[in-house]
């Protein structure tokens, strides 16, 4: 028998296999011819071996699958065959709920690109292995099942010992401290049990360590450094066409400001600048060059009475001793200055009895004066606010007014001339407000002196 032959037949003799082609049958087999074909070579197996039959067979099984979700022959009569008993009463289609409205004629279908879209196999989704994995699963059911046993026979792990050991932490106000990492007497803490207690009963360090315990934020990063704003708003003067008193105002303000500016130049030359009176001439040099040879003479001369006069200045006078008497007297006269000062302080006191208008006054006045310097202080605070602080080395300079003159105005935006630069009055405005510090550009240094060289070219000219 062929080898063709007999695959058609262990495949036709299979126990859920239907049929369901007819030109499959003995007649299709006949004829088929046989053909002498070298079997014992391997480039001969898949070359000349018939599985044509085999592949119509499992083609078949797909689409049974497919069509009635399994093999036919293994269905039972209720899921192949129903019982036809004709179309149901009009009452019982009025009986039947309809969503929405009611709408006369063929009942509402759903759409054809709804039912081409539908998934119309019956056969089951394959069975996702992966999602069922586990890592290191024999491990671990191996594991729980030597701790059944052990549960089984009354013998307790090491570490649920520990955990039952472990005596109650007291959570007092003192013990918010952290503790050193390294303290044995530190509590034990299980990583892996059950989030029971609360942030705030927990140890400080146990959730700074594990991460669910946040820095406390500075309350300086809560405020805005400054409170200008962002974008300021140019003065109406500043306008393409503004208003005649508005520019002048403008105008103004930017005198008082270059005016400021020269003042300040001014203090800095006159404090530089070099005094007259300071300033060597030739009388002054010639005295400078005399000094030390015309007076020698009369110092010479008054060498002697100096001794003299030292002689009588450096001489050791002795103390008289003090009498008995005098002591007496010194004693009595400090007894009678100590009584007048107590006398003198008690009627003070009863001076300022009758004074008591005039204190209150004074308190008053005091006070007001406290109160006004206060308020003073608080309003240099919120001044100082809206000014630049000191971040850097250098000190913030404010930038240049933008003004035109009233020869300069244009009457219409076309004619207008810009002013200024927006990305110099950003970068200003952010030194203003205290985001960045004031900087200057970095200026270029040479590291190599740069070497002149004649080229032949030109020599040749010279």
């Amino acid at each position: 028998m062929a080898p063709s032959r007999r695959t058609k037949r262990v495949v036709a003799s299979q126990p859920g296999f239907l049929n369901l082609k007819p030109s499959s049958g003995a007649a299709g087999l006949a004829s088929v011819r046989r053909k002498r074909v070298n079997k014992n070579k391997k480039k001969n197996w898949n070359k000349h071996s018939d599985i044509n039959d085999v592949t119509e067979f499992l083609e078949d099984v797909r689409h049974q699958e497919r069509t009635v979700g399994g093999l036919l022959s293994e269905k039972s009569d209720d899921h192949l065959f129903f019982l036809d008993v004709g179309q149901p009463k009009k009452t019982e289609q009025k009986a039947e709920p309809v969503d929405g409205k009611k709408r006369k004629g063929k009942a509402v279908r759903p759409l054809r690109i709804d039912l081409i879209l539908q998934h119309d196999s019956l056969v089951p989704p394959p069975k996702d292995v992966l999602a069922y994995q586990q890592p290191n699963a024999k491990k671990l059911r191996r594991i729980a099942q030597k701790a059944e046993q052990l549960a089984a026979k009354g013998v307790v792990p090491r570490r649920q010992k520990q955990l039952l050991n472990r005596r109650p932490a007291d959570k007092t106000a003192k013990k918010a401290v952290t503790e050193a990492n390294n303290n044995p007497d530190r509590e034990y803490y299980d990583i892996w049990g059950q989030e029971c207690e609360s942030k705030d009963t927990a140890d400080p360090w146990y959730l700074q360590q594990t991460g669910k315990k946040r820095i406390k934020r500075p309350e300086k990063l809560n405020k805005k450094p400054s409170v200008l704003p962002a974008v300021e708003v140019i003065a109406p003067g500043g306008s393409y066409n503004p208003d005649f008193f508005s520019h002048q105002a403008l105008l103004q303000e930017a005198h008082e400001v270059e005016v400021k500016k020269q003042k300040e130049e001014d203090k800095i030359e006159r404090q530089l600048a070099v005094n007259k009176e300071h300033i060597a001439t030739e009388e002054t040099i010639l005295r400078e060059q005399v000094e030390g040879l015309v007076e020698e003479e009369n110092e010479e001369e008054a060498a002697p009475n100096e001794e003299e006069e030292g002689m009588a200045v450096g001489a050791i006078t002795v103390a008289e001793k003090k009498t008995e008497r005098q002591r007496k007297k010194e004693r009595a006269y400090k007894v009678k200055e100590q009584l007048r000062q107590a006398n003198r302080h008690q009627n003070d006191k009863r001076q300022q009895l009758f004074q008591l208008r005039s204190i209150k006054t004074s308190i008053k006045q005091e006070e007001q004066e406290t109160m006004a310097k206060q308020k003073q202080r608080k309003a240099n605070q919120e001044a100082q606010k809206a000014q630049p602080r000191r971040l850097g080395k250098l000190k913030f300079k404010a930038q240049d007014m933008e003004v035109q003159l009233s020869d300069e105005l244009a009457g219409s935006l076309r004619q207008l001339k810009p002013e200024g630069s927006v990305l110099k009055d950003r970068f200003k405005s952010l030194q203003k407000r205290n985001l960045i510090e004031p900087r200057e550009r970095a200026k270029f240094k040479r590291r190599l002196k740069l070497k002149y060289v004649e080229k032949r070219a030109f020599r040749e000219i010279t």
